[in-house]
């Protein structure tokens, strides 16, 4: 049985999960989610954060909403309030290893143990999504997380962050594909790039349209 019943402030307070979950006695709530299960290069990442006990802004949502400067400023926020954080970074080869959804799930595992090992472990995880993170610690899966709660809103800024900033230290070193702009997606532009010059280190070799048809398959 799931621990929260959809109302409608669940839609209209993004700190409605957090605001239960506290008067239910936990303390340390932890929001999780990641970027980067769509792109052909570059490693998928998560993040984990806890909001502090006396935050209360709107500003945290799903990444996807916000523009570059509007995340670069929620991250000053995030590091204004202090508030706890961990990531965790897949790279290309772990993800053909392990495919996108266990690496997705691996990379939020990694963003909270090192979360907990920089301030503390959660006594509770609010995921994105509709699967578990493979950890025995009290949780639940929000379809529309990143939206629903702050802490994973704050979440998916942080880690949406930290993957564009990789992806524009990987467009330096192969300006070819344009990663700046694309962040490794599969626009018209990369897959035409990846025609004429083939793969680097950095493509998921298992996604289609990175190899040759006969050797590629589907994520």
């Amino acid at each position: 049985m799931k621990l929260f019943e959809t109302t409608v402030s669940d839609f209209t307070d993004n700190f409605y999960h957090e605001k239960l979950l506290k008067k239910r006695g936990f303390s340390y709530i932890c929001g999780t989610d990641e970027v980067g299960r769509g792109p052909l290069a570059g490693p998928v990442v998560a993040a984990a954060v806890i909001l502090p006990a006396d935050c209360t802004t709107e500003l945290f949502t799903d990444s996807k909403k916000t523009t570059e400067a509007q995340r670069r400023q929620i991250l000053d926020y995030l590091n204004s309030i202090d508030a706890p954080s961990g990531i965790g970074i897949l790279s290309p080869s772990e993800v053909d290893r392990h495919n996108i959804h266990q690496a997705s799930l691996l990379a939020m595992k990694q963003s909270i143990e090192k979360l907990a090992a920089a301030f503390r472990l959660p006594d509770f995880i609010l995921v994105d999504g509709k699967y578990s993170v493979p950890l025995s610690i009290p949780q639940e899966s929000l379809i529309k997380g990143d939206s629903r709660s702050a802490s994973i809103g704050a979440a998916s800024i942080l880690a949406k962050v930290t993957r564009d900033t990789i992806m524009a230290k990987l467009h330096d070193k192969y300006p070819i594909y344009n990663f700046l702009a694309n962040k490794g997606y599969p626009t018209q532009e990369h897959r035409a790039a990846l025609k004429r010059h083939g793969p680097c280190p950095e493509h998921r070799r298992s996604f289609k349209g990175v190899l040759s048809d006969e050797k590629e398959s589907t994520p």
